[in-house]
C-alpha cells in the first residue's frame, strides 16, 4: 500500500511539473491510473486532496489557478521547485557512497545506483564507487562496508519509514524455539557488523532492541497506528550498545584458551597467563555479555560472577537441545 501511494504521488508530481498550463481535476483524473480506478467522484476528490496536501508537505510548490471560465487548475512551476546547487564535502560524499552500498542486494539497488550516477554527472565525486572524492588524499586499501543480508532488513526499513506495526518470530540466543513479537519499529542501527531494530514491544509495553539475524520467517506488517509515542531523537546507538553488552555495569572473570578470543582480549582490563594453555581475563560486564560469550563455545569458561556463569550455561544447554 505504501509503495502504491508513493507511485501515485510521483505520478501527480510529474503531471503538475510537466504541464505549461494549469490542469483541472478532471484532466488529472483522466491522466493518472490510480485516479481513473477510483470508485466514485467523492473517492477521487478525497484521494486527490490528500495527495496534494502530502506533496506540499514534502516541499512541492503547487499553485491553484482560476481559469477564465471559473475552472480551478493546478500546476507546479519548475522555477519555483528547482533545488539549489548540491555541494558536499569529502565526509558527506563518503557517507553517501557508503549508504548506497547498503542497497546492493535490496530492492532499491537500482535507485541508489541511479542517484549516485546523477550526482556524479552533476560534477559531484563520491566515495566508495571508484571516484576520487578527495584528490589530495591517497586511497585506502580498506573500504568500509555495511552488510544488509538479513531478509528482515528491507521490510523493517519500510515499516520504520511508514510507521507501520510489524509481527515477527524472534529466537533469543538462549531459547530453543522462537516467540512471536509485536513491535512498533522506530529505527534500524548497524553495530559491529550486525543490524538491530529498536522499537516498542506491545506485549511487554517497553522499548526493546532486536537483532535481525535472530528473526525467523517473514516480517508481517499490521494495520493501525502506533500506540506508543516515537521519541523525537531515538538514541538507538546508545540503546544497542547497552543491549549488546557495550555499556559495562561491572566486571567479570573468565578463563580463555590461549591464542583464542581476540575480541575478548581487546576489551580485557587485565590478562594473566595461567601456564596450562589458558589465560585469565577480567573484562567489562554488561547486559548481553552472556550471549556474546556463548559465541566462543568451549574456548571460554566463566569464573564469576555466578549469575553470568549460570546465564552462559543456560544458553549453552539451550543450544545443545537444538
Amino acid at each position: 500500500m505504501a509503495i502504491a501511494k508513493a507511485e501515485r504521488l510521483m505520478n501527480l508530481a510529474l503531471c503538475l511539473l510537466g504541464t505549461r498550463r494549469p490542469l483541472t481535476k478532471r484532466e488529472l483524473r483522466s491522466s493518472i491510473e490510480a485516479y481513473i480506478e477510483a470508485s466514485s467522484d467523492d473517492s477521487f476528490n478525497r484521494m486527490f486532496e490528500r495527495d496534494k496536501d502530502d506533496l506540499r508537505e514534502l516541499g512541492l510548490v503547487i499553485e491553484t489557478v482560476e481559469g477564465i471560465e471559473g475552472d480551478i487548475g493546478y500546476l507546479a512551476r519548475r522555477d519555483s521547485n528547482r533545488l539549489p546547487p548540491i555541494t558536499l564535502d569529502a565526509e558527506e560524499a563518503a557517507a553517501l557512497g557508503l549508504a548506497a552500498k547498503i542497497w546492493q542486494q535490496a530492492r532499491l539497488a537500482g535507485a541508489a545506483s541511479g542517484a549516485l550516477q546523477k550526482l556524479r554527472a552533476a560534477g559531484m565525486p563520491l566515495a566508495g564507487d571508484g571516484a576520487d572524492y578527495d584528490a589530495g588524499q591517497p586511497h585506502s586499501a580498506l573500504e568500509p562496508r555495511i552488510p544488509a543480508h538479513e531478509a528482515a532488513f528491507e521490510p523493517l526499513m519500510l515499516a520504520c519509514r511508514d510507521r507501520r506495526p510489524v509481527v515477527f518470530d524472534y529466537r533469543k540466543s538462549n531459547a530453543a524455539h522462537p516467540e512471536q513479537r509485536q513491535v512498533e519499529p522506530w529505527i534500524l542501527e548497524c553495530w559491529r557488523g550486525h543490524w538491530y531494530v529498536a522499537g516498542w514491544d506491545r506485549e511487554r509495553k517497553a522499548e526493546r532492541v532486536f537483532r535481525l539475524s535472530r528473526i525467523t520467517g517473514k516480517v508481517r506488517s499490521r494495520q493501525g497506528a502506533f500506540t506508543a509515542a516515537v521519541p523525537d531523537h531515538v538514541t538507538v546507538r546508545e540503546t544497542v550498545e547497552s543491549w549488546a553488552g557495550e555499556t559495562a555495569t561491572g566486571t567479570a572473570r573468565i578463563r580463555l584458551r590461549a591464542e583464542h578470543g581476540y575480541p575478548l582480549r581487546a576489551r580485557a582490563l587485565t590478562v594473566r597467563d595461567l601456564g596450562d594453555g589458558w589465560d585469565e581475563l577480567e573484562i567489562p560486564n554488561g547486559h548481553g555479555l552472556d550471549a556474546w560469550l556463548v559465541e566462543f563455545g568451549p574456548d571460554v569458561v566463566v569464573l564469576e560472577p555466578a549469575e553470568l556463569r549460570a546465564e552462559v550455561i543456560d544458553r549453552l544447554r539451550a543450544v545443545a537441545k537444538g
